[in-house]
């Protein structure tokens, strides 16, 4: 048997199924959908005859047309961004819900750490893209309040989330409550010790270049230890090493420890989450705390945030737990209370 016959046996002499109902349609004067009969028909597919439904039914939207759902009113570009694959809805009992949520967000690229510069353009514009997308998930945070570290870079960055989170609102056609931004104590980067008083390390950087200027010009005596420890700190990063992981590593006597730098900045969670319940807080603050936090909650070193990269905190129904999230990985911790936080130097 040749080949040619093999093709012509399985040749088909009726058109498919699909085929012929089309050729039925048309011939009625249509390509829509047809009888109420064929709507029923469980062999035409979900998709299909969902398809056939916006063709017949739904109008043609606009970017201009505003889209209702559940009794809240989008606007297509905010439908377009948040829409999601999911058929069911997630379902959360009492004891998963949130009550409030804290983005802890790294300030954007600096011009430098050697004084408190602010922001470059890039760093704005980081900033800036952080708030747009902030703004496309408000359903469950209709009010926001954005604080940050008493430091330029950080309070620009925070200045740069609020216009942005301002112009997503605006475009995806959605309301929200915004304070902000405002500085706060808790947030500030981890303190260094010098004859001067506590600073942060970066404003301690000008207190040490000056010091070390007139140890080597005059070329007397030792050097005091709190300038060894801050010469250690810069000389590991000025070697490409990580001076942060030094800081969280080896017990330091002149730097603030990576353990109180958390406790700080729980204390000011605590009296955030106190005067702003059911709300989501933004903080805009400096990469060493955060990297110290997510290594308390996480319990290994998750390496240093990117600018404007973010570890999310999610407090529990009751206030007395909360989830940590930095870097596909979720951490349950006990949120310390304000009478559960030692203070050594009491």
């Amino acid at each position: 048997m040749s080949t040619n016959d093999v093709f012509r046996r399985t040749d088909r002499t009726d058109a498919p199924l699909y085929l012929a109902r089309y050729t039925e349609r048309r011939s009625r004067g249509t390509t829509t959908p047809a009888a109420p009969a064929e709507e029923t028909d469980e062999s035409v597919p979900l998709y299909l005859r969902r398809f056939r439904d916006r063709r017949t039914d739904s109008p043609v939207r606009t970017r201009s047309v505003p889209l209702e759902h559940d009794g809240e009113t989008f606007a297509p570009e905010y439908a377009a961004v948040t829409r999601s694959h999911e058929i069911i809805p997630e379902q959360r009992s009492e004891r998963d819900t949130y009550t409030t949520e804290i983005r802890i967000i790294r300030h954007g690229i600096t011009q430098g750490y050697s004084t408190d510069a602010g922001l470059t353009p890039m760093g704005a514009w980081q900033a800036h893209q952080r708030g747009q997308a902030l703004a496309r998930t408000l359903r469950e945070w209709p009010q926001m309040r954005i604080v940050c570290a008493p430091t330029n870079r950080a309070r620009q960055t925070a200045e740069q989330i609020h216009r942005g989170l301002l112009d997503g609102l605006q475009q995806y056609g959605r309301e929200c409550e915004v304070s902000g931004p405002e500085p706060v104590e808790e947030l500030k980067n981890f303190q260094v010790w010098s004859p001067d008083g506590v600073r942060d390390i970066t404003a301690s950087f000008r207190k040490y270049q000056a010091e070390m200027e007139k140890m080597e010009r005059m070329a007397v005596g030792d050097r005091p230890r709190w300038l060894v420890e801050i010469d250690r700190f810069y000389r590991t990063q000025l070697g490409g090493a990580d001076p942060i992981q030094l800081w969280l590593t080896i017990p330091l006597m002149y730097f603030e420890s990576p353990q109180a730098c958390v406790r700080r900045f729980w204390t000011g969670f605590n009296r955030l989450i106190a005067e702003s319940p059911g709300q989501r807080i933004i903080a805009a603050t400096h990469s060493g705390p955060i990297r110290a936090f997510a290594t308390w909650a996480h319990g290994y070193d998750p390496g240093e945030p990117v600018n404007t990269e973010e570890v999310v905190v999610r407090v529990k129904h009751g206030g007395r737990t909360a989830t940590v999230s930095y870097r596909n990985r979720v951490t349950e911790v006990n949120i310390p209370q304000e009478d559960e936080i030692p203070r050594w130097d009491a």
